[in-house]
């Protein structure tokens, strides 16, 4: 169930929200009427760079500096909204991680477990937290959770990142799990899996170029933008008959 409060008064926390996704959607939120929490690890430059275009907007934002791999940053998360905000209404599982193609003979396990702590505990964790506020049954008003997964799920990520793949595939779980774990507290859980979107992600695993060449692989023609993911996430944050919902936005794939 959504919350009955009208957008102005509605706070939606974005984890990773400094960049890529997490900022289209911060922004998109604001022109909505949410006021947006966006976390980001260590570009402070990128985060207040978005806080500033949604205030310069008439929008209001907040910038939280916290490790989503790390479970005192995310309790350091939500204090800080608990202080700054007073409120919760909507958990947007955005921040992840992804490392250079390597086939798995090849994969150390200080990659995997940074892997798996910042896309599966990480979004595991924020769950928490945000239930322990939006449950009716600790007195909240309700929520929804929308956790950012990947077309990578259902395709595996052979000879590029299986280890990728697999946490994203938790997070396809854990988003249906939590939506029938959460129906009578009042909580709508779904999950969205991009596809290939310009975004910085995959340059920071030094595969640049991926985004000018899956163009070519996906039906359409072309990779996604970063704020036609938004448009999906805001549309699950308001659609009030939908949860444990897995939605492809991938051109097709």
């Amino acid at each position: 169930m959504t919350p009955r409060h009208p957008p102005a008064s509605r706070v939606m926390l974005i984890t990773g929200a400094g960049r890529g996704i997490g900022a289209a959607t911060a922004r998109l939120a604001a022109q909505r009427g949410y006021t947006v929490v966006i976390n980001y690890r260590s570009d402070k430059a990128s985060a207040d760079g978005v806080v500033g275009d949604i205030e310069a907007a008439g929008g209001r934002a907040i910038a939280i500096q916290a490790d989503v791999a790390d479970e005192a940053g995310i309790l350091s998360l939500f204090e800080t909204l608990d202080r700054e905000l007073g409120r919760l209404d909507v958990l947007v599982n955005n921040a992840g991680v992804v490392d250079v193609n390597a086939r798995i003979e090849d994969m150390s396990f200080a990659r995997v477990e940074r892997m798996m702590r910042t896309n599966v505990t990480g979004p595991l964790i924020c769950a928490r937290e945000a239930v322990k506020r939006m449950a009716t049954r600790h007195g909240g008003d309700g929520g929804v959770i929308i956790n950012i997964s990947s077309v990578a799920a259902r395709l595996g990520g052979a000879n590029e990142y299986v280890d990728y793949a697999a946490s994203k595939g938790a997070i396809d779980s854990l988003t249906r799990g939590l939506a029938r774990e959460l129906a009578d507290a009042g909580i709508r859980v779904n999950g969205i899996r991009p596809g290939v979107v310009r975004t910085s992600i995959h340059a920071s695993a030094d595969n640049p170029g991926k985004v000018d060449t899956a163009g070519t692989r996906i039906p359409l023609g072309r990779i996604g933008e970063p704020a036609e993911i938004a448009d999906g996430i805001l549309w699950l944050a308001e659609a009030e008959f939908c949860t444990g919902s897995l939605i492809d936005m991938d051109g097709g794939v």
